[in-house]
């Protein structure tokens, strides 16, 4: 098995210089280069602190500038808020500016705050519609001429400028959905998938969406498939509420942002009482420690077996959880030195 490492630029309350937050997020990028990892992920998101990423490029190229064989990508790039002709050109620049090292993730968009601001009048439910029109723009882009007739985007010949390093640049979409497996196999793609703070039985479903998609298509290659969980790694088992309590404060922001309930103020999500909430049972300390990849390193090498066995190719470390900078970069030491040998 694999691994990936999703990192974000992350302030939870404006106590964080940036400069120090952006500094965090490369030296993590760092470490995971040293320590093996394959993907360094980053996501695209507007306007909100929690996840600072209006370009996904930009940063990919940065932390290129300072690594040398992580291989980089966008977790991912949203494709409703972009036109084919400029996502295709600022993708293939990045493959160019970082030697040939883009991993091209797209995807539809979580938000629906993101969508009345980025696309308005869009509901974050058709965002797929245009993810499924924008890809094949994007790749018959980077091969040379092309026209575009399509629902949502029209164009005349153009093409890519620049086209990418590699021949051909590996694609992922993030996915949930059973149409979304479906089109993942249909067209070659390779799946990243997220089953948020959920247990073990959703990692189990969309895996079973795979195999539907697989069984529904004949003679296709299977993809690559990449399951995303928060990760913490700790010294001590008595150190188990740590990441917990950093968790609830982080998710109780997304929960508003989920929700939509427009309580945000100069980019900060107000953080919701998650016992007051419908799905609290989510939440609950227990469960998060129980659910997520957070333990001793003996303790996730025991959860992440399963994983394995399920048939998850590559395992994405998700870094960014509210939790300090500290914690986090001790987390990865140990995660690197006595998790990821256990796999190899």
């Amino acid at each position: 098995m694999k691994f990936q490492l999703a990192i974000n630029l992350e302030r939870m309350d404006a106590s964080l210089d940036m400069r120090d937050v952006a500094r965090h997020t490369l030296e993590m990028v760092q470490m995971a280069e040293r320590g093996g990892f394959h993907i360094a992920w980053s996501a695209e998101h507007h306007a909100l602190e929690m996840t600072i990423a209006p370009d996904p490029f930009q940063l990919l190229t940065w932390w290129g500038c300072h690594t040398s064989t992580i291989r980089l990508g966008t977790a991912v790039a949203v494709a409703p808020y972009w036109h084919p002709i400029k996502l295709a050109g600022e993708a293939a620049m990045t493959d160019l500016l970082t030697g040939g090292r883009l991993e091209f993730g797209i995807g539809s968009g979580a938000y629906q705050r993101e969508f009345d601001r980025m696309h308005p009048g869009l509901k974050q439910t058709d965002g797929w519609r245009y993810m499924q029109e924008m890809l094949p723009a994007v790749l018959a882009l980077w091969q040379g001429d092309y026209e575009h007739k399509g629902e949502f985007w029209q164009f005349p010949l153009a093409t890519s400028v620049p086209k990418p390093l590699q021949t051909k640049v590996p694609v992922w979409v993030a996915a949930r959905a059973p149409v979304t497996y479906d089109f993942a196999v249909k067209h070659g793609l390779n799946i990243m998938s997220w089953p948020l703070t959920r247990p073990m039985s959703e990692a189990e479903l969309y895996k079973s969406r795979l195999d539907e998609a697989m069984a529904n298509n004949p003679g296709k290659a299977r993809p690559v498939f990449a399951m995303m969980r928060h990760t913490a790694v700790y010294d001590r088992k008595d150190q188990w509420e740590v990441p917990v309590k950093a968790a609830q404060r982080q998710l109780g922001q997304f929960e508003n942002l989920f929700k939509n309930l427009g309580d945000v103020k100069n980019g900060f999500p107000k953080e919701l009482d998650l016992a007051e909430i419908s799905n609290r049972a989510e939440y609950d300390p227990k469960m998060l420690s129980t659910n997520l990849m957070f333990g001793t390193p003996d303790e996730v090498i025991a959860k992440l077996k399963p994983y394995q066995q399920l048939g998850v190719d590559q395992f994405t470390y998700y870094a960014s959880l509210g939790l300090g900078h500290a914690e986090q970069k001790r987390s990865l030491e140990l995660f690197c030195k006595d998790v990821m040998p256990a796999f190899a």
